[in-house]
């Protein structure tokens, strides 16, 4: 019976089922830790500036992050509206950013892929990298701009979805954080 169980449990482990909680990058016990993440255009649940907007000059704001644990291979972004009618809505998918970045300029261009090798995926407006807030009319949404630290710098494509991008950051979340801007037309 102990022998099943050890094969069970290596079997898990070798699937994924299963984390060992590596002690050295991760010291809360299998939760990941916390990231720092601000910026300079607005404050934590504030308005996020017209500028931004979809409707004005779409540009994305300029981000800065402090805490990345020295395991971390690699950084992912995604910033959504979790109030959009229709669902959530994308706004922007960007990944393999380097883990030794402190942060984004504002304006971050909408290719592909940038010099330093991060990429970028397609938001819900079928574009490239940063697609500024568009609420319908009416009371304010929230904007959730979510970074991730990762165990590892995955060989992704540019273009993913945020979808496709959640699935290939599973099992690999080191430390989190998020920062919450809001928009109202």
């Amino acid at each position: 019976m102990r022998a099943h169980l050890q094969m069970f449990f290596t079997a898990a482990l070798l699937a994924g089922w299963l984390t060992t909680g590596h002690a050295d990058n991760n010291p809360t016990n299998g939760a990941p830790m916390k990231l720092q993440l601000t910026t300079t255009a607005f404050a934590e649940g504030q308005p996020i500036p017209l500028r931004h907007s979809y409707n004005d000059q779409d540009i994305s704001p300029a981000l800065q992050w402090s805490g990345v644990p020295p395991a971390a291979k690699s950084l992912a972004l995604i910033c959504d509206d979790p109030d959009a009618p229709m669902g959530t809505w994308v706004h922007w998918v960007i990944y393999n950013l380097p883990a030794t970045a402190p942060g984004l300029s504002e304006g971050v261009p909408k290719t592909p892929e940038l010099p330093d090798g991060s990429k970028q995926g397609v938001n819900d407006y079928k574009g490239t990298g940063y697609g500024g807030p568009c609420p319908p009319p009416g009371k304010p949404h929230r904007y959730f701009f979510k970074l991730y630290a990762l165990d590892t710098r995955p060989d992704l494509k540019p273009g993913l979805t945020k979808a496709d991008l959640v699935k290939a950051m599973a099992g690999h979340i080191l430390a989190e954080g998020q920062l919450m801007g809001t928009y109202q037309r």
